[in-house]
């Protein structure tokens, strides 16, 4: 048995973090699927999906300052739209992540989350859930 769903939001700016785990939720209660995995894909290059922690809101932040370090804008970069920093960055944390189903809700950590990460905002973006099981 398997469920697909799709979901909209819209950014604010670069580098900004959306809490989506609610979302994610709804759509496995929505897929009544109690026990399987779940997939969260981002059919963006510029946008990727983690699980990191959701209690202290600094965490975004540093995770941002971090990949600020490891990618900055460079004058080198050919890429024509200029975001070739947000390119890599999406990259560097991917498109999707799978997190297992179990009694019909998110098998998530205590302090994690599921974060849809911009790097090239403002924009509206897709969000895809998919859940496997039974």
């Amino acid at each position: 048995m398997d469920s697909l769903s799709e979901f909209t939001l819209s950014s604010r700016r670069q580098n900004q973090w959306i809490n989506i785990t609610a979302e994610v939720q709804r759509a496995v209660g929505a897929s009544k699927i109690t026990e399987g995995i779940c997939v969260v894909f981002i059919p963006h290059t510029t946008a990727a999906v983690t699980i990191n922690e959701n209690a202290d809101p600094d965490v975004p932040h540093d995770v941002g300052v971090a990949l600020d370090h490891i990618s900055p804008d460079r004058p080198e970069f050919l890429h024509g739209e200029g975001n070739s920093a947000a390119h890599t960055k999406a990259s560097l944390v991917g498109p999707s992540t799978t997190i297992i189903v179990s009694g019909g809700r998110l098998l998530l950590g205590t302090w994690q989350g599921i974060w849809f990460t911009e790097y090239d905002g403002p924009r509206t973006r897709k969000v895809y859930v998919k859940v496997l099981g039974a």
